[in-house]
């Protein structure tokens, strides 16, 4: 998933941070529910004792683990899932629950796992929150006005966005513009349509459905660059909105950004998470016991270390043969949650999904997809 950048427009904040980032606790399920044939949420309880570890941001995501069985030789499987529960206030207790949403994938391990087997009562290993697309309603300006372009199961972290900014601020506003295939697969419909009701004055809806027609409402077809140029200077006024949020599959969100672009928006004003990149990057070559190429020194949790890394290897995978805490969950280049500050030395990444243009200017790497140009490379993963 993509992320906001690190000095972002009024409104936005960096993420609440825990003291051990990327360490993972017990939680148990306290609920499945149905949302569509092919989509679920998940309602996690968190004891009081974890509460201050798992306080968020609005639009925060949980990485949510499942180790293999005894003897079955295949490794973890990790997938992240955007918190769509409103956050908790500044200064209360963290959340007695949080719940994510959980679309099918085909093929897909663990959204198989969730579907098929989760029920009440289990036990699931779940990281503390991370993620940078978050919006902070104590630093929105005076009568801010927000707006979202989400597809699909992007509507989740906008769900928390939303509901906690309206909440919060009587004197904001949001605009949702929301693309799904049909009506029977919207995720969280009836959340969505109770803040219609409760700020019916402040809250901005329309739904485009790519593969059915509505009886009211806009014609169906795909939310593309050409369609949002006209489509967005209709439903409001493009220069005055604060901040806008994209999410959604990689095409969605980059036909939404060259949109924005062409209507003059400038690109720190908007922020952008991915969750779904078509796997178009060649295969990475296999790492070589025997062979090595660099070395890297990483400090995490306020601890160092120095690791050979192998011939083809990741920064990250080199780390995780000493420091099985080092955090990850996609290995893809699209979560961003193995971000770190490259403190010295040069390194290449394979694919960038998840850092902004700002992020890697200053210095930022996702240490999944990064392998050491230079001999010796130092990361930060505590910045």
């Amino acid at each position: 998933m993509a992320a906001s950048p690190p000095s972002p427009t009024p409104g936005s904040a960096s993420p609440v941070r825990p003291a051990r980032h990327g360490a993972f606790h017990t939680l148990t399920v306290a609920a499945v529910d149905r949302l569509t044939e092919d989509s679920v949420a998940l309602t996690l309880a968190v004891p009081p004792e974890l509460r201050s570890e798992y306080r968020h941001a609005p639009g925060q995501h949980l990485t949510l683990r499942r180790s293999p069985l005894d003897g079955s030789g295949k490794s973890e499987v990790r997938r992240t899932y955007s918190i769509c529960s409103p956050a908790p206030a500044a200064d209360g207790p963290g959340p007695s629950a949080l719940r994510v949403g959980v679309r099918l994938v085909e093929g897909g391990e663990f959204s198989s796992f969730a579907h098929k087997e989760i029920a009440a009562g289990d036990a699931l290993d779940v990281m503390v929150p991370a993620g940078r697309f978050v919006l902070d309603p104590a630093a929105a300006p005076a009568a801010a006005h927000y707006a979202a372009i989400v597809g699909g199961s992007g509507i989740t972290p906008v769900l928390s966005i939303a509901a906690t900014l309206l909440a919060s601020r009587p004197d904001a506003r949001f605009c949702l513009v929301r693309s799904d295939r049909s009506a029977a697969s919207t995720m969280f419909l009836d959340e969505v349509a109770d803040l219609k009701d409760r700020y019916p004055d402040r809250f901005q809806l329309v739904t485009v459905l790519s593969r059915e027609e509505q009886e009211a409402g806009l014609p169906s077809g795909r939310l593309g660059e050409e369609r949002l140029a006209a489509l967005l200077p209709a439903l409001l006024p493009v220069a005055e909105v604060t901040g806008w949020f994209l999410c959604g599959p990689y095409g969605l969100v980059t036909g939404a950004e060259q949109a924005l672009a062409g209507l003059g928006v400038e690109r720190t004003r908007v922020h952008e998470e991915i969750f779904h990149v078509e796997d178009t990057a060649p295969p990475a070559p296999v790492a070589s016991a025997a062979a090595t190429h660099g070395r890297v020194t990483a400090r995490l949790d306020g601890r160092s270390g120095t690791w050979p890394v192998r011939e083809g290897e990741s920064l990250l995978d080199a780390v995780l043969r000493a420091r099985a805490d080092a955090p990850y969950a996609c290995k893809g280049g699209v979560c961003g949650t193995c971000r770190a500050f490259l403190v010295t030395g040069e390194v290449r990444m394979d694919r960038n999904f998840a850092l902004e243009e700002t992020e890697t200017e200053a210095g930022f790497v996702l240490a999944c997809q990064s392998h050491p140009v230079t001999e010796e490379v130092e990361i930060d993963f505590d910045r």
